[in-house]
Parts: structure tokens; sequence; C-alpha cells
């Protein structure tokens, strides 16, 4: 059941549900009442961070829910993310804070592939917790993570592994057993790491560029910042159909260009620039030289032009009639008195430029986000009404400000060099630039090479896969000695009366058959006094076997490519002996060669090292 709700979740999706954790002494209406009055101030709380946000596809929401098919009422939402994963992070740290500020609530949080939380800290899951025994298991809670815990002899807290608790149930052991509950430390720290760095990674993710755009897509922007978003997705997705609307631009003629600064986020900045176009001769738009100091502006501008002219084009002009104002709504002033309670004006005076701004901006957030609307318009929809609602400034108006633009921001972030390459990925892997020399010695052993090998080839492993030896949590697969001897036995001939009718000879006649049946019962009379006798002969045979087969190798290029190891002196070796070999020496020194090999790309020996935890420096030497 739970790979079927998987798929049946849509791809680059994020859901998110945030519970009561103690709701069993309320009512139905007086819950729904409870959660509708937190989404207010949750939605009040967070909305600094939330109006400075640039979202890729879909914003954060959050709605009422009423209980369903034994989920209970809650308030959540889904937020597509889209190429842009950060989106999915962002929306954690939210969860943190708002589990944090509100104590009384408890948050899941899953996207298509499951609990993603997890997957951040696989390394440090115990061994019980899989895809098939998370579910309803995690959750955050007072700003940590949370799992449900599995029965156990040192624990009676929790539910057994194969058993899927209910949501309630989940939420009544997570509310009177919390510290029993708590995520362990690698686990916590692992996702904390993951959305380290916000608020202030919201500023740190938007990218401010120059752009030459029409000038009523400048005053569009200056209202609604994020509608850059669907419009450079609306560029990015395009097909044929799409641009046929863009040969003659009714909406945004280019003749009105401007130059103005906009805002990105830095994976919307990406995907516009990184994106090979030439506009239709139709169109109006023309591009400068190359070598011109603005021609990444006219560029971006006229792919943003194109993906404002393409939202446009696929809905019609909407009504003329003004909507109602906020101020009507009675919901408005609770929001505002929230606003004011979280400091959302920063001392701003009433009526200064700065307080129109923010209250423009909450306007449009309380549109979006707070007020549910039966109708919610398409981006290019809100582009033609804002079109009509904003008063468009002039274009020799817009121009006059074009020297006052700020700098705009430098995208050497978009490339990123091998050194960079190797930071991000012992970044993610866990090695640190800082750790102690001690360390970084043992790490580039040679000794550490051949033991590591002898002490991954030891471990003994289970059915899921091989442990790593220097994994704390693996544990031995327990195997039955008796049944190995026996098979071992078997192997060599040892007890001739378990052979299997498929080891004999088929093709003889039905004589012959007879003949031999009568012989193995005679030989199974004997085989009890002569068992021993025929594994000694056995392993005699081997190993006369494997001389000879070392023999013949040592005159071959297979034989000479090893290295045999010096006896003790040379009066003790007999001519034609043969020496056993430096096992140690000719591993590493082949693991060397395939290093060598590989120069300083991914393959076998050096994935095989990293997995040993055995990190070797480059080689320096050429030769």
């Amino acid at each position: 059941l739970n790979i079927i709700k998987r798929r049946v979740m849509q791809e680059d999706v994020v859901q998110y549900k945030l519970f009561l954790i103690q709701s069993e002494c309320l009512s139905s209406q007086q819950t729904q009442n409870r959660l509708t009055h937190l989404t207010e101030e949750i939605l009040a709380k967070v909305a600094p961070l939330l109006m400075q946000y640039i979202w890729q596809h879909q914003p954060f929401n959050l709605k009422y829910h009423p209980e369903k098919c034994g989920v209970p009422a809650h308030i959540g939402g889904s937020t597509q993310f889209g190429d842009n994963v950060e989106d999915e992070w962002f929306i954690v740290y939210l969860l943190q804070q708002i589990t944090k500020d509100f104590p009384e609530l408890a948050a899941r949080v899953e996207d298509n592939d499951g609990e993603f939380l997890l997957i951040e800290a696989a390394d440090y899951l115990p061994k019980w917790l899989n895809p098939d025994t998370s579910e309803n298991r995690v959750f955050i809670y007072q700003g940590e993570l949370h799992i449900i815990p599995s029965l156990s002899k040192s624990s009676s807290v929790g539910f057994p592994k194969d058993v899927v608790p209910g949501v309630e149930q989940a939420l009544a052991l997570l509310s009177t057993n919390t510290e029993a509950c708590l995520a362990s430390p690698k686990i916590r720290t692992a996702v904390r790491k993951r959305i380290a760095g916000y608020p202030e990674k919201i500023k740190a993710g938007l990218h401010h560029a120059h752009c030459y755009i029409p000038a009523g897509i400048a005053s569009v922007l200056a209202q609604r910042p994020d509608l850059v978003a669907p419009a450079v997705s609306a560029f990015y997705l395009r097909d044929p159909v799409d641009l046929q609307a863009c040969r003659r631009f009714k909406t945004f003629p280019p003749d009105t260009r401007v130059l103005t600064m906009v805002t990105f986020s830095r994976c919307l900045y990406a995907q516009l620039q990184q994106q090979q176009f030439t506009p239709d001769r139709r169109s109006g738009f023309t591009l400068p030289p190359r070598s011109h100091p603005q021609y990444r502006a006219h560029e971006l501008g006229m792919k943003l032009a194109h993906g404002f002219e393409i939202l446009c084009s696929k809905c019609r002009t909407p009504s003329s009639e003004p909507d109602a104002p906020v101020s009507c709504n009675p919901q408005w002033k609770g929001f505002m008195a929230s606003l004011k309670k979280n400091n959302y004006f920063r001392g701003e005076l009433e009526g200064s430029a700065r307080h129109k701004q923010l209250t423009r901006s909450a306007e449009n957030f309380f549109k979006q986000s707070v007020v549910s609307t039966s109708s919610v318009l398409t981006p290019g929809e809100e582009i033609l009404r804002l079109l009509q609602d904003c008063d468009t400034l002039a274009v020799e108006e817009l121009k006059k400000q074009e020297s006052q633009l700020p700098q705009e921001d430098s995208d050497s972030w978009l490339d990123i060099t091998a050194q960079d390459l190797e930071w991000m990925l012992q970044e993610r892997s866990g090695i640190r630039a800082d750790d102690s020399e001690e360390e970084e010695v043992a790490g580039y052993s040679l000794v550490a090479v051949s033991q590591g090998m002898k002490s991954f080839l030891n471990t003994m492993s289970s059915h899921e896969g091989a442990e790593l030896p220097w994994s704390s949590s693996a544990q031995p697969f327990n195997v039955d000695p008796e049944s190995i001897s026996s098979a071992l036995d078997k192997l060599l001939g040892g007890k001739a009366e378990e052979l299997d009718s498929d080891d004999l000879d088929d093709d003889d006649d039905d004589d012959e058959d007879d003949d031999e049946v009568d012989d193995k019962v005679k030989e199974e009379d004997d085989s009890s006094g002569n068992a021993e006798t025929d594994g000694t002969q056995t392993l005699d045979s081997l190993k006369s076997y494997m001389d000879q087969m070392d023999e013949e190798l040592m005159n071959t290029n297979i034989g000479q490519s090893f290295t045999a190891a010096s006896p003790p002196s040379l009066s003790e070796t007999e001519p034609g002996e043969i020496q056993p070999l430096d096992v140690d020496f000719n591993l590493v020194s082949n693991l060397m060669e395939s290093l060598s090999c590989q120069a300083g790309l991914a393959g076998p020996a050096s994935n095989l090292l990293q997995s040993l935890g055995v990190h070797l420096p480059p080689n320096s030497d050429p030769a």
C-alpha cells in the first residue's frame, strides 16, 4: 500500500501537514476553529520571510483539511518545487520554525521519494528503519526531528517495526514520550546541516540583474516581483505553438523597452541565462553585437518578454470591474495586527514610501495566501489585471531612472571549477578540509589500504548487502557452522551418500544402472569407515592440482605480473621451488596502477577505497 501511495504522489511536489498534538479533548468544531486561527497566526508569523522569497512554481500555503480516511483534521498544503529543490528544504525550515513557535503542533513532510528527511540522514539510521517501516513515524516537533521508535528488549516505548501506526496513535505516543521519540543526534545534525543558513540564505539565493524589458513588464514586476517565476518557466518550457504568439507582441511592444533591475532566484536566472534563443524577425526584438557592454541585459530582457507574452496569450482580458479592497475583508485587521506584533514594518512611519511599499506587499500576500478564493487567477490573468489597475509609468520617466540603478550581481557562481566541485563532494561525503594531520596521514597510509581490504573481506554481511568494516552499526549475519561443514564435505566428496542422483551418469543402459545401484549400496556400507581417508586424499589431490597450476602460471605473463615474497635466505631456497606471493604488496601496487589509469576520475579503485574510508592523495608523479 505504501508503494502504491508513493507512485500516486506527483513528482517534484512536497506535501506537509500540521497536526494538533493533543486534540482528543476537543470537538470537531473546536478543532476546526483552533486550526483556522492557527493558520492566520502562522502565516502572519512567516509572512516577512515568504514575501521576500521567489518560488519556482508554487508558494508555501496552508489550508484547513477536515478528518478523512483515518487522517485527523489538520492544516497543510503542497508545493511544486520543480527544478529548484531548495524550495523543498526552505519549507522544511519553515516547518521547523513553526513547530518551535507553536509547540502544540507537530508536522509531517514528504515528497514522491517518501520520507526524504530520512534519506538525508541515511548513514545514521537504525537497522530496523527503512521505507517499509517508516510510515507515520517521522515528525517535526518542537523544532526537532522525532522518530516513533520500534519496540525492543531495552525499551517498551514504540510500535513493532512491522506495524504501521495510525497518525493519532503516533501523535499520542509523541506527546507522552517526547524524549524517547527524539531522533539520534547524528540524524538531527544531518537534517539541521541541510537547512543551515536560513533565513539569511534567502537573500543569498537571489540574483539581481539588469534587463531591457518593455515598460509594462517593469510596472508589473514593481508590483509583483514573484511573477518573474511563471514568466521564466513559460519561456523555458515553450513550444512552437507558444512562439506563434510572440511573432507580434500585442501586450508588451518592444519599442517601449527600458533598462531596469529584475530580481530572480538563482535557479530561474540560470534557466534563463543558459537558454540559446533567437527571436523571430517579425517580433521587433533586435539584439546588439555580443561585444556590446549591454548585450546580456538585452538578451535577458528579450527572453523575459517572450515569457510574459506567452503567459498573456493563453488567457482572456479579465473583467474591468475592480475588486473589493482587502480592507473590507474581516480577516484583514487581524492579519495587520499580527504583522505589527511581529515587527513587520520595522518602525517605519505610517504614510512613508517604505511603509506604503510594505503595506502593498502585505496586501498581495493576503490575497494569495490568507484569503481563500473560489476562483484562482492564472499568472497571465494576474499580469493583465495588474496592467489595468496600476498606473504604467511613462517611458521617459523610466529611462530617467536607468542611471540610478544599483549595480547588478556577478554571475560567477554559475562557473564551478574542479576545486569547487571537489570541495562540494567532500563536504557532501562528510570529509572536512580542517581534519587533523594525523587523520590525513592515516588515510594516506598504504598499510591502511591493505588492512581495510582485509577487514572488508573478513566482515560477515547480511543478505541485504555488504557492510562497511568501519560501520559501527554493522551486525554479523548468523551462520550455522555445521551446515557449512556439511556442505563442504558434500562438495569435496566426503559423504558419498549425500550425492544427488543428478550427479550420476545418465548415458548408461538399464543393466548398467542396476549394477551401479548395487555398487552404490556397497559403497554406502563402507563409507562410514573411509570418509576421513577420502577427505584427506581429496585435499591432497586439490593441493597437487594447485601446485601444478602455479608452476604453469609462473612462466606466463600473468605469473610474472605478481611479486613473490622475499625468502628468509637464499640458502634455504631449493632450486625450482615456487615462492609465495606478497599479497599485501600486490594488492596495493595493483590498486595504485588502477588509480593512475583513472587519471583522477571516478572508477572502480577510487570508489572501492572511498567506501573503505581510505582517501589517497592525487598522483603528483607525471611518470
